[in-house]
């Protein structure tokens, strides 16, 4: 069984690389897996990546470059799945909190059309862990009973994952909500932790195997020599306002101090959670060479193979692999969905909500 995926804000991929190579088979040698039919994204450069990587073909036409509210929903092909990472930019907790009353909140909107007009058998959102405060929870509360109530009604499964956890050297936490067609009569069930007790280090991401210098995406960044002095004074896991800096080098700041400020890498631990935008001292920072990391050093922690070429300037790419998601994260997810239709059975945990329980929490009139 085949299921045809559409994807909507796909950037570069990293949510299609991991669920395009699932596969699980049946008892009875029945192979499941999920292949590309089409995606949406607005950034050209990420449209680039997604049909050099995922596509195999720079002229793709399944790729569709533009502003989602321009996308014609109804001439779509028919899918069976649905893919889409809401941009998270107003539920981060960095930033400026607006949840659904800033530009980026409602744009959940379009996977709840999509799923109206071409009833998937089954969907995956994803979202940064701030959604679950946005609006006092409400919007949360909100996206869920839409996504629920959706075309002809989907089970909801919300689960707070914890990408260390799964083989990811990155401290990165996100909301997935896996929803499945309620007809289908299926219950997916959180697949359990891969390394929950064994971390994957920044070490091990950056060194085994070690990246070759012609390696794509590989550009080291310029440092000036303040930075480069300062940063000689951090130890692995320490950041910019380390008391050991001398004062002459130290950071003139007020109000709040980032945590993540020229904060380097400790080899034992996975990363801190890579980000795609911002300013000097966010690039994440080796533990023992004074310098930020390289993309492709990043993509290493994202779990992009070598292989995976980015499209775009320096910055574009940055910004591609801080907003992706894990593709061996997703990877995971999309085969725990895939075994739940094969009916083959799989460990798993219990997810860190039930919408009956947020809603009780709430207050809110149960819809579903």
């Amino acid at each position: 069984m085949i299921f045809r995926k559409g994807e909507l804000f796909s950037g570069p991929g990293g949510l299609s690389l991991g669920i395009t190579s699932a596969r699980v088979v049946d008892s009875s040698g029945n192979e499941y897996s999920i292949k590309h039919e089409w995606s949406n994204d607005f950034d050209e450069s990420a449209c680039k990546t997604y049909r050099r990587n995922i596509c195999k073909n720079i002229d793709d036409p399944s790729v569709i470059e533009g502003p989602v509210q321009e996308l014609d929903i109804e001439s779509l092909p028919p899918i069976d799945a649905l893919a889409f990472g809401f941009p998270c930019n107003d539920y981060s907790i960095v930033g400026e909190h607006k949840g659904m009353s800033g530009d980026y909140g409602p744009l959940y909107s379009y996977g709840v059309k999509v799923l109206n007009y071409h009833n998937p058998k089954f969907f995956i959102a994803e979202n940064v862990g701030g959604l679950q405060s946005a609006n006092e929870g409400k919007a949360f509360i909100q996206i869920l009973r839409e996504l629920g109530e959706a075309g002809m009604g989907y089970t909801i499964t919300p689960h707070l994952y914890k990408f260390e956890e799964y083989g990811v050297p990155q401290k990165r936490h996100r909301i997935i909500i896996v929803g499945i067609r309620k007809d289908q009569n299926l219950e997916f069930k959180i697949p359990a932790p891969t390394t929950p007790n064994q971390y994957v280090t920044a070490y091990d991401a950056l060194n085994n195997p070690p990246i070759l210098d012609f390696t794509e995406n590989h550009e080291p960044t310029k440092h000036n020599q303040k930075t480069i002095e300062m940063l000689n004074y951090i130890p692995p896991g320490k950041n910019a306002w380390y008391e050991g800096i001398p004062e002459e080098l130290r950071l003139k700041v007020k109000g709040a101090r980032m945590s993540q400020i020229y904060k380097r890498l400790h080899p034992d631990e996975p990363s801190y959670t890579v980000t795609g935008s911002g300013g000097g001292g966010t690039h994440v920072y080796h533990w023992e060479e004074p310098r930020a990391l390289t993309n492709r050093e990043r993509a290493r922690l994202q779990t992009f193979p070598d292989h995976f070429v980015f499209e775009g300037k320096k910055e574009k790419v940055r910004q591609q692999i801080g907003m992706a998601v894990p593709p061996k994260a997703a990877q995971i997810i999309a085969e725990a969905i895939l075994k739940t239709f094969a009916g083959i059975e799989y460990d798993s945990i219990e997810p860190k909500w039930t919408f009956k329980e947020l809603v009780k929490e709430e207050k809110v009139p149960y819809m579903i």
